[in-house]
């Protein structure tokens, strides 16, 4: 299942600066082969069971549906995309949902990246009722994505979801905005929608949310080690210090992520970096930029990237397309490239665009591999000189 979408991804973005075989790649049948995959003893638990990738990036599509249309199958098949990261609502996070779901894309010749990320859950961040059943409830789906043979898996410590101020239009499209003035501001996650003053009914310290955090990574990660699937934990959007009277004081900065990681001490606890989050805050609020943070944590911290623009730093912005922002991601590319970068890079969400999703996807999903492509080259014309 799914073999034949690692080889010639693999081949084309091989970094020729450093060595593709930085680790030891063993390949392993789990409910199929897993051309991406390899199980190696970890550093810091002994029974401990890592998951590293083969060589080279891995591009995939976002946000696509649990159960695609033929149309959409061959779409994706049409753009290259041989990775897909899947949605699902809380009742498809079953272990039979994930088989399912990976057999409809191997079918069509995709491998599935990770299924149900981004998951926003207060109750463990803010240690509301329910928090034990809730890490009970995460610990669950780590061992069925791991049972599936899904080996990654994306999560968000945030106490009242992704915050908006509504809509504005950017180069003739409707996009997300953010603006630190408006009196509409407001959080959202899974229909839920959260209002100041005090979103949660109160003020929570940092403290608080840094101990809540404590609590569940070390009940989660264990876990994560014995199945082996990694976490990368996505940036709060945005990166500001308090929202509502939830302080965001983790994963907004370079030393949040730092002291975190830390915290965690574990191979199975890394990043989700999400550049157009990071790129909300600025380096006036996160401390590094995209770049400097993908040299400082590098392809063992850093497993997958959110590949989205902005228009400009808080406190307004924008989102936009790849071309369209304030940032370079050409940079990020080059940057991906020069560390031997081996994980996943996603077309994330852009603006509304004539043709829906299907000229959405195409458009941003093509621009991002052809930065990647020109930053290869790059690579090997140094390489040669």
């Amino acid at each position: 299942m799914g073999t034949s979408s690692t080889d010639s991804s693999v081949r084309e973005f091989t970094n020729p600066i450093t060595s593709p075989n930085r680790r030891e790649v063993v390949k392993l049948a789990v409910g199929g082969v897993l051309g991406a995959s390899a199980l190696l003893p970890s550093a810091g638990t002994a029974s401990a069971i890592e998951y590293t990738n083969a060589p080279g990036i891995k591009f995939s599509s976002n946000d696509e549906p649990a159960m695609p249309t033929d149309d959409r199958l061959l779409f994706l098949t049409q753009i290259g995309a041989k990775y897909v990261n899947v949605d699902t609502t809380p009742d498809q996070r079953t272990l039979e949902w994930f088989m399912k779901i990976k057999r409809r894309y191997a079918d069509a010749g995709i491998t599935v990246w990770t299924i149900g990320e981004v998951q926003i859950i207060p109750e463990i961040v803010l240690n509301l009722p329910g928090r034990d059943q809730k890490i009970e409830e995460y610990k669950q789906y780590l061992r069925n994505l791991s049972k599936a043979g899904l080996y990654y898996t994306t999560y968000v410590h945030s106490g009242n979801g992704i915050w908006h101020s509504g809509r504005e239009t950017i180069r003739g499209a409707e996009a997300r905005a953010f603006d630190m003035a408006s009196p509409n501001i407001y959080g959202e996650w899974n229909g839920i929608k959260y209002y100041p003053p005090l979103s949660n009914g109160r003020v929570f310290t940092e403290k608080e949310i840094w101990d809540n955090y404590t609590y569940f990574i070390k009940e989660v990660a264990p876990v994560a080690e014995e199945v082996g699937v990694r976490i990368g934990i996505h940036p709060e959007d945005p990166p500001v210090p308090m929202l509502a009277g939830v302080p965001r004081c983790i994963f907004t900065s370079f030393e949040g992520y730092k002291r975190a990681l830390e915290i965690a001490n574990s191979p199975n606890v890394g990043i989700a970096l999400c550049c157009g989050t990071w790129l909300e805050g600025g380096r006036t609020l996160t401390g590094k930029d995209p770049v400097e943070m993908i040299r400082y944590f590098g392809p063992e911290k850093i497993w997958q990237i959110h590949f989205r623009n902005i228009s400009a730093p808080l406190p307004h912005f924008v989102e936009t397309f790849i071309d369209n922002g304030y940032h370079d991601m050409y940079k990020i590319a080059k940057a991906l490239v020069e560390v031997n970068y081996d994980g996943n890079v996603m077309w994330d969400h852009t603006p509304k665009m004539v043709g829906g999703r299907y000229a959405e996807c195409a458009y941003g999903f093509a621009y991002m591999k052809a930065l990647f492509q020109a930053a290869q080259a790059e690579a090997q014309n140094k390489v040669k000189a």
